[in-house]
């Protein structure tokens, strides 16, 4: 039978989800919405990738197609921006958006911006704690009556907080590397005034299922960590 502190993190994780479900709902209501519209400039989103790393003269990051919907992302490792099927030959507001963001890491990666180098730093690390902290929590808040004790609910805590640190780390990440894109896409005049605030939009969500995670994450950690002061 579970314990309830193990119920009780099951409500508030279940809570935590239904709002990251409303939010990622939302972004792809958005991503549908603004695919419908092409750019007046009939540009690729590919296309719109090339000429934003030409602009901040990046010659060694390629671009790639990817499987799926919304599984864009740099990959600082191998100079790879991933473009997905929706965006990689589409001409519409919503790829135009996309592929500017994620040339903007790629711009971070090739200015050296901090935040991007320690996000880049401790995953080794994250990839750890991500793996262990559900078989830790587990133990830690008494599942199936299995007690852990204070020390696995503090290396619980721990694991979390690392998981919670990359949450927190990705945000100004994720919203400078908007701002770079939407600063660029004005600049050089690849969108219009109404496109460029459909871009805006589209990235704003974007941004906010990364804010949704990072505060579930947040929440778990301080949950856990008041456990652990009551546990004394």
């Amino acid at each position: 039978m579970f314990s309830s502190g193990y119920m009780m993190y099951y409500v508030i994780a279940g809570v935590l989800s239904l709002i990251g479900m409303v939010v990622s709902n939302r972004l792809k209501s958005k991503f549908n919405h603004y695919s419908r519209f092409n750019l007046q400039n009939g540009l690729t989103g590919r296309e719109v990738a090339e000429n934003m790393l030409r602009h901040y003269n990046i010659h060694d990051v390629k671009i790639v197609p990817a499987q799926g919907m919304l599984t864009d992302h740099y990959n600082p490792l191998t100079k790879t921006i991933a473009l997905s099927e929706p965006v990689y030959n589409a001409r519409s507001i919503a790829a135009a958006a996309v592929a500017a963001h994620e040339c903007g890491h790629a711009v971070q990666h090739d200015t050296a911006y901090s935040m991007l180098k320690m996000r880049s730093a401790i995953v080794p690390l994250v990839k750890y704690a991500s793996m262990a902290q559900q078989w830790l929590l587990l133990l830690a808040l008494g599942a199936f009556g299995i007690g852990g004790g204070p020390t696995i609910l503090f290396i619980t805590i721990i694991a979390f907080a690392i998981t919670t640190l990359f949450s927190l780390i990705t945000l100004p990440v994720e919203f400078d590397a908007s701002k770079r894109a939407l600063v660029w896409l004005d600049e050089a005049g690849m969108t219009t005034e109404r496109e460029h605030e459909g871009a805006k939009d589209a990235l704003w969500w974007a941004a906010m299922t990364y804010v949704a995670g990072a505060l579930s994450s947040l929440v778990i950690l301080l949950f856990l960590i008041l456990r652990f002061a009551s546990s004394d």
